[in-house]
């Protein structure tokens, strides 16, 4: 009961695609989830293409279902990413930070299927106009980099304004709110904090033990005001920190040397004061350690049982 526009686009047995999470997004949870039926992605980040290089080839030998790479448009190595999805003929590729416009006539003729996120439906209707396959309409209850509107007010914006798949970001991690997307208008679900426990995943200990710890309140927005960059995080003394520095009418160069490599250290060290630790709001949800297949299946199991359960229209 899964098939959709965007599953089928791309051969997928289920339409959900993993977030392009930077540094947290790599070979192994990509090929992950590609081998239990999804897309998994490979973060660009601000990474060179020699070591997105790497993670795609070893992400090639782990599975042989497709894959992509996620390219933050504001990378200073944007234009290498570009041209690597190309060379290394990979069959999808999502962006974000920006238009994807100067890239898209090489990936049409390269036959990439173009899937960049969105936080507006003035934006998704140009995705459309320079023509991309899909869009990724992704509310402010996400991780990370975050626009205003929520997913249950963008998603459906987003679907009646354009004619291509829709797929539904931000609060998304378990079959109820992923029934809740396919209802909205969405073509599938793009996850990202509730893989971060997954098996596969390979942040740290302590990142994990955040996700599955959180709350409904645990996160914060930090950057609405000075840098301009909102990004969603778990609460800890970085983000308080960070936002006080806000407050107190900080630089720009302040703002940004107090952020420096504070997403590494949450991923790679564990810092649990010092680390960005970015996740949704849904984190408070995600309550399981299991593997990328087994959270995949017990979704959409879920979401096909409420989906045909007469008893749903009764609004218990």
């Amino acid at each position: 009961m899964f098939s959709t526009r965007f599953s089928r686009m791309l051969g997928l047995k289920y339409p959900v695609i993993q977030g392009g999470m930077a540094w947290v997004a790599e070979a192994t949870l990509a090929a992950a989830v590609s081998q239990a039926g999804g897309l998994g992605l490979i973060a660009g980040g601000a990474a060179p293409a020699d070591v997105i290089r790497r993670e795609i080839r070893r992400a090639k030998e782990l599975t042989q279902r497709p894959f992509g790479i996620n390219i933050m448009l504001i990378s200073e190595f944007a234009d290498d990413l570009a041209q690597l999805v190309i060379d290394e003929k990979l069959p999808v590729v999502t962006t974000g930070a920006g238009s994807p416009g100067r890239f898209m006539a090489a990936w049409a003729a390269a036959g990439v299927a173009v899937i960049p996120v969105v936080p507006s439906v003035a934006l998704a209707k140009r995705m459309e106009r320079l023509g991309a396959a899909a869009v990724v309409a992704e509310g402010c209850e996400s991780g990370g980099h975050i626009g205003e509107l929520t997913t249950m007010a963008l998603v459906p914006q987003v679907a009646d304004a354009v004619s291509i798949p829709v797929i539904a970001a931000g609060g998304v991690a378990d079959g109820r709110t992923l029934a809740a997307a396919l209802l909205l208008g969405a073509e599938g679900v793009q996850c990202g904090t509730c893989f971060l426990p997954a098996d596969e995943c390979q942040v740290h200990e302590n990142y994990k033990k955040m996700i599955l710890e959180a709350h409904d309140t645990s996160t914060i927005v930090t950057g609405r005001h000075g840098a301009g960059h909102p990004i969603r995080q778990i609460k800890n003394q970085m983000a308080r920190s960070y936002i006080e520095l806000e407050k107190s009418s900080a630089t720009l160069e302040e703002l940004e040397a107090a952020a420096a490599g504070s997403l590494r250290r949450a991923v790679q060290e564990g810092d649990v004061r010092q680390g960005s630790f970015m996740a949704g709001q849904i984190a408070g949800l995600v309550k399981t350690r299991a593997k990328a297949a087994d959270i995949i299946e017990t979704m959409f199991a879920d979401a096909a049982r409420l989906l045909t359960d007469a008893d749903v229209q009764n609004w218990r």
